[in-house]
């Protein structure tokens, strides 16, 4: 049973707004504890560790929401206020019934694998290089970038291209899809290398055991390269290698009783949508 949650929101469109309207008013009628955050306010202390996170939003502010309360190891839930609804994956007309379900206990942990820049270190002012969905390292401006990637100290390939996605589970279905990277159930640890755009045709996805260590490094007609980790970029150093490995701890999500990762790739991306079905 549920006695302290937390909820966050980024957006301040109508529909956010009354979803977290609704959350509260919903939470209070169930004698659950409620803090409200919001992106715009200053990181304020927490008042204690929840037993649940709410994200209130699309799958940017879930994104979001991961960053802020990760180290907590709180199960983090999404209501989707947003347009796909991958991650927040309750509709946010279905507040009540979705908040008996969680207060019953009517749901499955899903632990979901994240990736790490291990080095440099500070890449983003203090912040963790951690990503839920992916890493990238893209060129910064139109000319290619030459990637030479090795996996625990062994050569794999050359990449001419416009970068690199290093996917998690968790993010093939996100930029990896869009390259034509190959989709995995959210529990798996394995981490995927998709190349953008690749002037090579014998280059393609390529699927690595969670345990690797990857190592890029990179060549370009310029000094600088750009790295995305999630929703955060910097401008980085061409000449400055740049390590990725899993990160030590997971993320904790749920999946309500009724749903599956299945029926949402269906539903989501239409997967399998034949008129003969």
């Amino acid at each position: 049973m549920l006695q302290n949650v937390f909820i966050f929101s980024k957006d301040n469109n109508p529909k956010t707004r009354n979803a977290v309207d609704k959350l509260v008013d919903e939470l209070n009628a169930r004698s659950i504890r409620i803090e409200v955050f919001h992106m715009s306010e200053d990181p304020k202390p927490l008042s204690g560790v929840p037993d649940l996170v709410l994200s209130v939003g699309g799958d940017g502010t879930f994104l979001e929401t991961v960053l802020r309360f990760r180290e907590l190891g709180v199960p983090v839930a999404g209501v989707n206020t947003g347009r796909m609804g991958f991650l927040a994956n309750i509709p946010g007309d279905e507040i009540g019934k979705s908040l008996d379900q969680l207060n019953r206990n009517e749901y499955e942990i899903v632990e979901r694998s994240m990736l790490e820049i291990v080095k440099p270190d500070h890449l983003f002012e203090g912040d963790p290089a951690v990503a839920l969905n992916e890493i990238t390292i893209q060129k910064a401006n139109l000319s290619m970038i030459t990637i030479h990637v090795y996996v625990d100290e062994v050569f794999l390939s050359t990449y001419w291209s416009d970068g690199l996605i290093v996917s998690t589970a968790t993010g093939s279905t996100a930029y990896n899809l869009s390259a034509g990277g190959p989709i995995l159930t959210p529990g798996d640890e394995s981490i995927i290398i998709s190349p953008i755009s690749p002037h090579n045709l014998t280059l393609r996805p390529i699927l690595l055991s969670g345990n690797s260590r990857l190592k890029m490094v990179m060549e370009a007609r310029t000094d600088e390269c750009l790295v995305t980790c999630d929703s955060r970029f910097r401008r980085h150093p061409i000449s400055k290698e740049i390590h990725i490995s899993r990160s030590g701890t997971k993320l904790k999500t749920v999946m309500l009783a009724g749903r599956d990762f299945y029926s949402t790739l269906r539903n989501r991306l239409m997967w399998g949508l034949d008129r003969r079905n």
